[in-house]
């Protein structure tokens, strides 16, 4: 699958200079026992299927084992092996050391747990290395690909790249897979625009990429779950939150330059279909209130599954959070009527508003039903439920009158 528009043609990386032709970065923190294995299996791959000359870099993230001291014996030992230390964590941090000075022609990175089966590592880069596309990353989201992880995990991921659809107007299908690769002179003029330093680093690299008008192709991948993953779900699905709402801002005010960067990268302007707003308020309420029913069920099955695994406010807040993208995307196209990309990220950025008033909402119920009770479930569902409902109507009345207010479009179209 390919993610593009209309481009002007692409040459081919140029694999006769002096430097190596492909780089792979693997961002460590902490992981003495998988480094070594890692490394050596990667160089062997590489050495046994790649033609080109290439590196393979080990970023350290201020490891308190020893992790460096591993990274510096195989570093040593293998020609193609570097080794940097960086003192502070973060693996976007780490991305952004080693591509910014890197004097490979092409810059990958895969996790260190090698997750992802390294036959797709082939596919991988050749989309890059002929020119064919910008960037290329693995996607366990898209058609063909085989994964194995437990049903938490998957509807999480599901749920992310549905919100980013529905607030970023993202066209790629799995940011999160740390299985990537980007054309050097591309990274050069994208990376001082990436701000994040974390997990959220990807997701600003792809949607910063999309909207320069860069074509990102996606290749399927064999993808096992590392069970002793050490990720904090809660806090990197919160921090993500946080990264949509900064990129979503700085997309709306200009701070991340896109014209400025299609210039520079030669892509052409992008085009939108006008939107047009039904203004029957019967039949609003009908569609409105379908959207609703699909999107309390959806909410519920989200809450129920994510509660196996984490407390009950954050299980609402995860579960609030991705229908509630999901709902004001279905109802910006089918309730109100507008179509295309125009105003899109505004729309979301408002929903996220709205999103916020539902969480206190339905929050403030929970903490109010726990302080006067140890509930079970089903009273805690019916609380749920019940709040929802008053959510609900609340969100109506803004979507309506706010956020798809016809007069707002007509007042800014005649500014």
């Amino acid at each position: 699958m390919t993610v593009t528009m209309h481009q002007p043609q692409r040459l081919p990386v140029d694999t006769n200079g002096t430097g190596p032709v492909l780089d792979v970065v693997i961002p460590v923190y902490n992981e003495e026992r998988d480094l070594e294995p890692c490394v050596r299996h990667l160089h062997t791959y590489l050495t046994e299927h790649f033609p080109y000359r290439f590196r393979v870099t080990i970023a350290d993230n201020a490891s308190t084992d020893g992790t460096l001291a591993i990274a510096g014996r195989l570093a040593a030992e293998l020609p193609e092996v570097t080794s940097v230390h960086l003192n502070r964590k973060g693996r976007g941090r780490a991305l952004h050391a080693v591509w910014s000075t890197s004097d490979a022609a092409v810059l990958a990175y895969m996790d260190v747990d090698l997750s992802t089966d390294l036959a797709a590592l082939s596919p991988l880069v050749a989309a890059v290395l002929s020119g064919h596309s910008d960037l290329a990353i693995g996607s366990r989201l898209a058609r063909g690909a085989q994964v194995v992880r437990g049903p938490k995990r998957e509807l999480i991921s599901r749920g992310y790249n549905l919100l980013l659809r529905g607030t970023l107007a993202a066209r790629f299908t799995d940011a999160q897979c740390g299985f990537k690769a980007i054309r050097a002179d591309v990274a050069r003029r994208l990376l001082p625009h990436v701000n994040d330093t974390g997990w959220f680093f990807d997701t600003e690299l792809l949607v910063i990429a999309q909207r320069s008008g860069l074509r990102i192709h996606e290749v399927p991948v064999d993808w096992v779950d590392d069970p002793d993953s050490r990720v904090d779900i809660v806090a990197t699905a919160v921090a993500d939150l946080k990264g949509i709402v900064r990129l979503g801002r700085a997309l709306a005010t200009g701070a991340v330059p896109v014209r400025a960067l299609r210039a520079q990268l030669g892509r052409a302007p992008t085009t939108v279909q006008a939107p047009g707003v039904p203004t029957g308020l019967p039949r609003q309420l009908v569609r409105f209130a379908a959207v609703g029913i699909l999107s309390t069920l959806a909410y519920l099955v989200l809450f129920l599954v994510l509660r196996l695994g984490m407390g009950a406010q954050a299980a609402n807040f995860l579960a609030l959070g991705i229908t509630a993208v999901a709902n004001t995307a279905a109802n910006r196209r089918l309730t109100f009527g507008v179509r295309g990309r125009e105003r899109a990220g505004r729309h979301q950025l408002e929903g996220l508003v709205v999103f916020g008033l539902g969480l206190a909402l339905t929050s403030g119920s929970l903490a109010l039903l726990n302080s006067l009770t140890e509930p079970g479930r089903v009273l805690e569902l019916s609380v749920l439920v019940l709040a929802n409902l008053a959510a609900t109507v609340l969100r109506f009345v803004l979507l309506r009158g706010w956020v798809f207010n016809p007069r707002r479009a007509a007042v800014k179209e005649t500014l």
